[in-house]
């Protein structure tokens, strides 16, 4: 049986439409056309009928933070019985990185975090004191691609910070030593892993900032914490990165736990493809 699987991208005439990921579509197209799939590369934020596929895989809906109405669209798509996977119900908790407190709830170990509705100098300060340290990250809630992000500590200006709801964290000095480890599942079994070093000088791991990404095999504890961080997510994932760093403890933590479009670097594994293909046949002929 040939599938006709649908994997949303970027708008190509909008603000993302230049940037690297028809690139991945390419990597994330050819292993399922490899395996007899059919596969179509609508916008996300067009009026497409995504009913009439087997299978719609958000990997590439860049911008959802910026741009669209996501968890409308998302709402829309359910009530019209467009077969996401990841589920709707995933795709609109994980778009808000507030899910890091429900998951440390539930027993993820996770970067200590705190959630404001504003940040300034006082919301900083007031962390600083709380984590024990004057260098911190604060970032969006609602964010991708290090999108108003910045390293603060006394001193720093607030100019490029976030200007909504926004998360503060501690910053880990090992993300440029150590890297960010990225555990890859697919299908619900761990797949692959990279591990991803900022560039000297800077503390972001996307490869916008041009940092360095290569072939990683994770270490006990990080596959415990991997483990523990979709445990408490709790839900039936098609795919799943585990976006890990190592805590001024030493110990791994939950830097973010990608579900809605997660790079899932199948160029640096030569059976990923093959396992991404079958995890997707597998969920399109449930």
């Amino acid at each position: 049986m040939s599938f006709r699987i649908a994997i949303l991208t970027p708008d190509p005439d909008g603000e993302l439409g230049g940037t690297r990921w028809p690139s991945i579509l390419a990597r994330l197209a050819a292993p399922l056309e490899a395996a007899g799939m059919r596969v179509e590369s609508p916008a996300w934020t067009r009026a497409v009928d995504l009913a009439r596929f087997d299978l719609v895989l958000p990997l590439l809906a860049w911008g959802y933070h910026r741009e669209g109405d996501w968890q409308g669209r998302v709402a829309r798509w359910q009530a019209a019985g467009v077969r996401l996977r990841n589920p709707p119900e995933v795709l609109r908790w994980n778009a808000d990185k507030s899910y890091l407190a429900r998951l440390a709830e539930a027993g993820a170990p996770i970067v200590p975090t705190l959630f404001v509705e504003h940040l300034d100098e006082a919301a900083l300060h007031d962390a600083a004191l709380q984590f024990g340290t004057e260098r911190l990250i604060a970032k969006p809630r609602i964010s991708a691609g290090a999108f108003q992000t910045i390293r603060w500590s006394p001193g720093t200006r607030l100019d490029d910070g976030p200007d909504r709801a926004a998360m503060i964290q501690p910053y880990l000095p090992d993300i440029e030593q150590g890297g960010e480890p990225s555990l890859i599942y697919l299908g619900g079994a761990f797949s692959h892993a990279v591990s991803k070093r900022p560039r000297a000088g800077d503390f972001r791991v996307q490869p916008e900032y041009d940092s360095v990404i290569a072939p990683y095999a994770p270490l006990p504890d990080e596959l415990e914490a991997a483990a523990a961080a979709l445990k408490a997510a709790d839900a039936d994932l098609l795919y799943a990165r585990v976006d890990l760093v190592r805590g001024l403890d030493g110990k791994p933590v939950l830097m973010e736990l990608e579900l809605v479009e997660p790079d899932l670097y199948l160029q640096y594994d030569d059976r990923a493809p093959g396992r991404f293909a079958r995890a997707v046949e597998v969920a399109a002929g449930r």
